[in-house]
């Protein structure tokens, strides 16, 4: 499988990388719009700020080409928020993919901003993304910003509110949380993505 993971400077990189490995996969690691093109899947990760991956992704001119996948793409953590329209981190224009606003999300007492640690999946419906995943069960987050549930939405979390943990429209993916980082349950949520057929 042609699998690429797009070079946006994400801190996460390398260890998407060895999750991937584990799974028999190994990954073109790539800033070049024709490899991107030409891969069977795309993995968009990022552990940084929306706008600070953004313009990355602008100086590689890499936005269109993304914009015009028809391969699954899966975006992951920042990956998954620049899908949609904007980000409320820095005022940050994002790729539009999928509409919807990416908003901070609020402290309150109790909740702490950034959200860091593991909670509860909350399965929203029959997706084969989330094949072999049951409501309650726990993924790995960080993050401070959150996409909404919007009717993309295919599994949510609540961190003082709900937000989207994991999106689907078509062959553009996203997860909030961590697959690298949370153990059985991110290995099935890529092997899924790997395996999936073309929407």
């Amino acid at each position: 499988m042609r699998l690429a993971l797009v070079d946006a400077g994400g801190a996460n990189i390398g260890s998407v990388r060895y999750a991937l490995g584990r799974l028999g996969v190994e990954a073109t690691l790539t800033s070049d719009a024709g490899e991107i093109r030409d891969a069977e899947r795309v993995i968009l990760p990022g552990v940084s700020t929306a706008a600070t991956v953004m313009r990355r992704l602008r100086e590689l001119d890499l936005v269109e080409t993304l914009r015009a996948l028809r391969q699954p793409l899966l975006g992951v953590c920042v990956g998954m928020q620049l899908l949609f329209e904007h980000s409320e981190e820095d005022d940050t224009p994002c790729l539009g993919i999928l509409p919807g606003r990416v908003g901070r999300l609020q402290p309150a007492p109790g909740i702490r901003i950034p959200h860091m640690g593991w909670n509860q999946l909350q399965v929203q419906g029959d997706d084969p993304l989330l094949a072999g995943f049951g409501s309650g069960e726990y993924a790995y987050f960080v993050h401070g910003y959150a996409a909404p549930t919007t009717p993309d939405c295919i599994a949510s979390t609540r961190h003082g509110v709900d937000f989207a943990a994991v999106v689907r429209r078509g062959n553009v993916m996203g997860a909030q949380f961590h697959p690298e980082r949370s153990a059985a349950a991110g290995a099935r949520l890529l092997r899924n993505f790997l395996s999936m057929e073309s929407a």
